[in-house]
């Protein structure tokens, strides 16, 4: 574990004495979606440094504590446990994949610190799906997959003009499972077909032979609702089987390594929703990617985008609460209303989810190109 640790004195998880306030990050710095974590890492610092630049909040300076939780979810729990009983933070931020927040939100329910992922789309993040009940400590910035399933499902129907599908999943993956599962049921719902619905595994590295079965099938799309890492295989092993049908997934494709791995040409004729695009015209998209290119020399993806709005949506609600203790700061993030981000104006609902749309993009020769906007 790597971290990021000014020495300051703290009472509890309540707020410091210091000019500090300490908030952890919880992020998948290395392992297999290490990219998802670093980019979200970078929009993290990128907002903290401006913040403090301009006199903090509350008259303190934010101090991020970050540790790898190594894209592993044993990992995860116990760097949410670290920060929590060790370096006494008043929130988490994290983590990137819904898989590694859930392996944790019951140690953050338990201890009663509030966590807010960036880009954690599994609706059982918040809510607890054997009571129904929300959790009510977690909290995200971003849309959750029923909505990037069903919009995908639509998009496919209604503007590619494709009826038949079959979708390839990670199994092992609530992120993959859920949004195979909204996929399918608003493609069916709107007047589609699902011809199968395949499984992997996330150590999986070979796909030809369930390829080789999806090809038989002769399906017009194919939802890949992966991560990168696995999903350039799948595509590169695809198109050299001679599948060129039109693919797709959700914002686990989105990582510079995505057409490292697949290949440019393989990748064209694929289709993803996503939280921003840096192709977008809005003036603060474009300030956000001139800053950001600045600092880092590079291009933003999403996760680096909504890494920027946790950290602006988690300043609000301190700002509001009035001190930075983890109980005033977990109900003023109920109350988030209206914060103005790069990915959106950013309100949560009552299950603790955030209101916003999303993009939908094309890969033409290795480069993300803007499609539609869909509203909420």
């Amino acid at each position: 574990m790597s971290f990021l640790l000014l020495f300051t004195s703290a009472c509890g998880n309540k707020s410091s004495t210091s000019d500090t306030i300490k908030i952890g990050a919880n992020l998948e710095l290395s392992g297999n979606v290490a990219t998802l974590g670093q980019s979200g890492l970078n929009g993290v610092m990128l907002a903290v440094e401006e913040i403090n630049a301009a006199g903090g909040v509350l008259g303190k300076k934010i101090e991020i504590v970050k540790y790898d939780n190594k894209s592993d979810n044993t990992e995860a729990a116990s760097v949410a446990t670290r920060l929590i009983t060790q370096d006494k933070v008043v929130a988490i931020i994290g983590s990137m994949t819904s898989g590694n927040t859930l392996s944790y939100v019951n140690i953050a329910e338990t201890n009663k610190v509030p966590v807010i992922s960036p880009s954690a789309t599994n609706p059982d993040v918040t809510v607890d799906p054997k009571t129904g009940k929300v959790r009510e400590y977690i909290f995200r910035t971003c849309f959750i997959d029923p909505f990037q399933g069903t919009a995908m499902a639509k998009f496919v129907l209604n503007e590619l003009k494709l009826k038949k599908a079959v979708v390839l999943k990670d199994n092992t993956a609530p992120y993959s499972v859920g949004l195979a599962k909204f996929f399918v049921e608003a493609f069916k719902n709107n007047g589609g077909e699902i011809l199968a619905d395949e499984n992997y595994t996330s150590n999986d590295q070979d796909f030809r032979s369930v390829l080789t079965k999806i090809k038989g099938l002769n399906p017009e799309f194919i939802y890949v609702p992966g991560y990168y890492e696995q999903v350039g295989q799948i595509v590169k092993q695809a198109r050299e089987l001679g599948i060129n049908v039109p693919m797709g997934g959700g914002d686990g494709w989105d990582s510079p390594k995505l057409v490292e791995i697949a290949g440019a040409a393989p990748l064209n004729n694929t289709f993803i929703t996503n939280h921003y695009s840096s192709l977008m015209p809005d003036p603060k998209v474009q300030d956000f990617v001139k800053k950001y290119k600045e600092k880092y020399g590079s291009e933003p993806d999403a996760m680096a985008a909504v890494g920027y709005d946790t950290v602006l949506v988690l300043v609000d609600a301190i700002k509001r609460a009035g001190e930075a203790t983890p109980e005033k700061i977990k109900e003023a993030l109920k109350t988030t209303k209206d914060v103005e981000g790069v990915t959106a104006k950013i309100s949560l609902d009552e299950n603790h989810n955030a209101v916003k749309g999303l993009v939908i993009l094309e890969y033409k020769d290795g480069k993300q190109t803007y499609k539609a906007y869909v509203n909420p």
